[in-house]
């Protein structure tokens, strides 16, 4: 069916056309009339026009001012002017809207039908267009997932250049860098960890396509690649090299955002880790550290450069047991290590009991990974001579027992410097922000020109502050605005008013509510007590 709609302020002249193009085509299409202007808008809202005649001189709104309304909500409508006028004005305004034509007053029957038949063809094409649009949108539906996958793979995997190449022209990618993300699903966190249940996997299929239109609409443009075990990794394309604080501070936001949004829909628990960026062919290293963020930290969501030790998570052989070990080096955590190592150090003995050379071996590739681990966190220095007696020592445990001592030794030594070196940069981080708040507490300062200042999201941040002090931001910054308004109101000689401006709080009556609040006493009774 055709709808066609005929404006015309002309009662006789709409009958007429109306009784025109009914008698011709009165089976295949739907006929509605206006008078005025705001007439054939409003009907134009419900009726969705395919065809449209329109007059140009109506009561109120004119013809023109009525389709440029009416295009704003409808595109696809095709536009004839009826006219007596032969301006040429309303003409260029008319082939700026788009009108199929300008036909002259009056119109006789055969002109009249000529045009609609004309109008209904060019309806027919418009419709085939659409849908072949449509049908090809469909298929790229199914196979962009397929080649975005792909390309995932090719980055994870260390494919050839050119295949990556090959990918970027399918998935037309013409910026030259990107940052990867990993999103990781459980049940339940478990110690800031995520549980995830053989069945979640089954679960995970269901949910990838909801997960992936949702990462797609949180953030763009990026490429969502498969499900792999529990987790789905994402590259995020971006066009410069460096990105700045705050364009940091707001990906860690958005991806934040996106968690919660993804606990919302889906049933699970999530987490996230954020890669640095690097060029596109390099994404595999912004892949290891977003798994590095995820496995170094028990937030919810973390970028690589908030984190504080860059400790390598290696998920290879021999599992599990190695995971835990390594966990607890990176963590600090002695007791534990102690605990995973010698479980190792005896499947070890266990399954090759006559294979020395291999387990020493093994222990010599765990320290010197240990060591890297403490390298890259910045806990020891590296010199070329450092290991020089390191193969000597294993070769001269002639046994395993005297081998386990020396590895459990140096792997020790390793997770308590690890364990210090983390205490004290945390330590660093907490006291340059008390500092800064010390020297800044007069001013409107907030949480984020804090965390800038140290150079570490707003939320990392926020959450190394509250376990080093024991108080969260606003506690800190209300004591010692509190404390040094204390000392203020001993001087007689400054007002109550001056020492609210000079702690930091540009209301009287609100510093005032909130030193009783944290004194039991109001500033004027504490003035009156201890004031000299």
């Amino acid at each position: 069916m055709y709808r066609i709609l005929i404006a015309d302020d002309e009662g006789i002249m709409l009958e007429s056309l109306r009784s025109s193009i009914s008698s011709q085509f009165g089976g295949v299409c739907e006929i509605e009339t206006a008078k005025t202007g705001r007439a054939v808008i409003e009907k134009a809202e419900t009726f969705h026009p395919d065809i449209v005649f329109m007059d140009i001189h109506m009561p109120g709104i004119n013809g023109i001012q009525a389709m440029k309304e009416i295009r704003k909500f409808n595109t696809a409508a095709l536009f004839y002017i009826i006219s007596a006028y032969d301006k040429f004005d309303y003409a260029k305004e008319a082939i700026d809207l788009g009108v199929e034509k300008y036909l002259m007053k009056p119109i006789s029957k055969k002109t009249i039908l000529s045009v609609v038949e004309e109008a209904m063809t060019k309806v027919d094409k418009n419709r085939r267009q659409r849908s072949d649009q449509l049908r090809i949108q469909e298929k790229l539906e199914t196979v962009i997932p397929v080649v975005e996958s792909g390309f995932i793979n090719a980055i994870l995997f260390q494919n050839e250049i050119q295949d990556i190449s090959y990918y970027r022209q399918l998935l037309d990618i013409d910026t030259e860098y990107g940052y990867m993300a990993v999103i990781q699903f459980g049940t339940d966190y478990e110690d800031g960890r995520l549980v995830s249940p053989v069945g979640m996997n089954v679960k995970a299929q269901e949910f990838y396509p909801e997960l992936r239109e949702l990462v797609k609409a949180a953030i763009s443009p990026c490429i969502v690649g498969p499900l792999m075990s529990n987790c789905i990794s994402f590259v995020v394309l971006h066009e410069e090299r460096e990105v700045p604080y705050e364009e940091r501070i707001e990906i860690v936001e958005n991806t934040r955002a996106l968690a919660t949004r993804l606990e919302r829909r889906l049933g699970a628990k999530f987490r996230v880790g954020i890669g640095k960026i690097h060029p596109i062919e390099e994404l595999s290293k912004s892949y290891r550290e977003a798994v590095r963020a995820l496995t170094g930290s028990r937030s919810r969501v973390i970028h690589i450069e908030d984190m504080q030790q860059n400790g390598v998570y290696d998920e290879a052989f021999p599992g599990e047991n190695e995971q835990r070990l390594f966990r607890c080096l990176e963590t600090g955590d002695p007791d534990g290590l102690i605990q995973e190592l010698n479980a190792f150090f005896d499947w070890m003995v266990r399954h090759y009991p006559d294979d020395l050379n291999n387990i020493r071996l093994k222990v010599l590739e765990y320290i010197m990974r240990a060591e890297q681990i403490a390298f890259e966190a910045g806990a020891v220095n590296y010199g070329f001579s450092y290991r020089k007696d390191y193969l000597d020592i294993a070769m001269s445990c002639t046994d395993y027992e005297d081998l386990r001592r020396w590895f459990q030794e140096k792997m020790v030594s390793i997770c308590c410097t690890l364990r210090d070196q983390k205490e004290e940069q945390s330590d660093s981080i907490v006291k340059k922000a008390e500092a800064y708040i010390q020297e800044h507490f007069d001013k409107d300062i907030s949480l984020d020109e804090v965390s800038r200042e140290v150079n570490i999201s707003p939320y990392y941040f926020s959450k190394i502050f509250k376990e080093e002090s024991g108080e969260n931001f606003i506690e800190y910054l209300t004591r010692i605005r509190i404390e040094k308004a204390k000392e203020m109101l001993e001087n007689p000689s400054l007002s109550i008013k001056e020492v609210s401006a000079m702690s930091g709080y540009s209301d009287p009556n609100y510093f005032s509510r909130l030193f009783k609040k944290q004194t039991d006493m109001t500033p004027r009774e504490y003035k009156a007590r201890y004031g000299k």
